[in-house]
């Protein structure tokens, strides 16, 4: 099975990193120090949160746990895998650091508030750092003891960012022996920025034969087809394309719909979506079966707005 290229191809220091100035600046800072403070990075989909955390422990040598909260989001977490590696000594006798993805599905009620504890009572020996979308879902307790770093791109710097993820993904397709059209390539970029994650997964998925074709561009919304099933009033066809999705973010296909629905949904529903929308996406950061959730927005999508 051919490997992901956004795997094959991450950044393992923090040079190779596409970033804003002034965070590059700031995660150079502690790989000089050789200490990486607790953390908590916030932004969206595919900026690049993950690879920066594997890149700074890897860059200063240190040993590291990673889990994914938005599978392993309970308490039993934090009572055995955590606790066993925190106290534990490093093999290189530096610090340890466990790295939460997806911070943000961590129970609020349970597994924030003892995660709090965890960071207090073995902080001579190991780190954190924690990765989310949503950092208004961290509870303040655990967010003050994260120093929070936002993500966000200042626009006098998104030309020279996609320039340099243009030259990062020209490195990969070169070095994949695919053949491409600068311009072509350029346009996905512009499209999907800055989701590099999805940059450069829309690129391998259409490199077909060795070549980037100009089919990369044409791909309808990928929500489309379920707003034709919410209109029709089609609850069976929504099932299942929830179903057919369900490996995709169910917060990211939220955020997709609701803004797709903007100028396709009559104006007096607007206001109901929207009250929807928050409902559902506060209640995905602790609900056990994500796609049931996101069948339930839409079945209540469905029976409360009407599309034009």
């Amino acid at each position: 099975m051919e490997k992901l290229w956004v795997e094959k191809y991450r950044p393992q220091t923090v040079a190779d990193c596409v970033f804003p100035a002034h965070l590059t600046s700031k995660f150079k800072e502690y790989v000089a120090s050789g200490v990486v403070p607790n953390l908590l990075l916030s932004g969206k989909p595919g900026v690049g949160k993950t690879t920066i955390a594997k890149a700074l422990l890897n860059e200063i040598g240190a040993d590291v746990l990673v889990i994914n909260a938005s599978l392993h989001s309970n308490i039993d977490v934090l009572r055995t895998d955590i606790t066993q590696y925190a106290s534990s000594v490093s093999f290189g006798g530096g610090r340890k650091y466990v790295i939460l993805d997806e911070a943000d599905y961590l129970n609020a009620n349970s597994t924030q508030p003892a995660l709090r504890n965890f960071i207090e009572e073995y902080s001579e020996n190991c780190g954190f750092i924690l990765t989310c979308n949503f950092p208004n879902r961290i509870i303040e307790p655990l967010r003050s003891r994260l120093a929070l770093i936002d993500f966000s791109i200042p626009r006098d710097e998104v030309v020279s960012m996609m320039s340099a993820q243009f030259k990062r993904v020209s490195h990969i397709l070169d070095t994949e022996k695919v053949t491409y059209e600068r311009p072509l390539v350029a346009k996905v970029i512009a499209k999907y920025f800055p989701d590099f994650r999805k940059i450069i997964n829309e690129l391998q998925a259409n490199s077909h034969d060795g070549k980037i074709s100009n089919a990369v561009l044409s791909k309808k919304n990928d929500v489309d087809p379920l707003i034709e099933f919410l209109r029709a009033r089609n609850f069976v066809g929504m099932r299942a394309w929830v179903g057919q999705n369900a490996d995709l973010d169910t917060t990211t296909i939220m955020r997709d719909f609701f803004e797709r629905c903007s100028d396709l949904m009559e104006p007096h529903n607007l206001a109901m979506l929207a009250l929807l929308y928050g409902k559902y996406q506060y209640q995905a950061a602790f609900v056990a079966d994500q796609e049931i959730n996101l069948v339930a927005f839409f079945a209540e999508v469905m029976s409360q707005c009407t599309f034009k």
